[in-house]
């Protein structure tokens, strides 16, 4: 299990949010819906590091290669989560 800040949020969170509302999003959408649930000044932590932002995630998690589609229709690719 990863230990993380109580305050901070693990960003498995927003890949299983992302994987069971079968949505497609454009980064802003994705933004918008990860605030939603989690609050606007919610900080999430992931395996490289903490204290991310929604934005930052997003980015993040883009350039690991966790989304797939285009940058304005895409989704979590469900075989690139990791198991831990």
């Amino acid at each position: 299990m990863i230990s993380q800040a109580p305050d901070q949020i693990h960003g498995h969170a927003v890949l299983e949010m992302m994987a069971q509302s079968d949505h497609t999003y454009t980064r802003t959408s994705l933004i918008a819906e990860i605030k939603e649930n989690f609050g606007d000044d919610a900080r999430f932590v992931i395996c490289s590091g903490g204290n991310m932002t929604a934005e930052v995630l997003v980015d993040t998690l883009a350039a690991k290669g966790k989304f797939v589609g285009t940058e304005e229709a895409f989704q979590f690719d469900t075989g690139t989560m990791c198991n831990h």
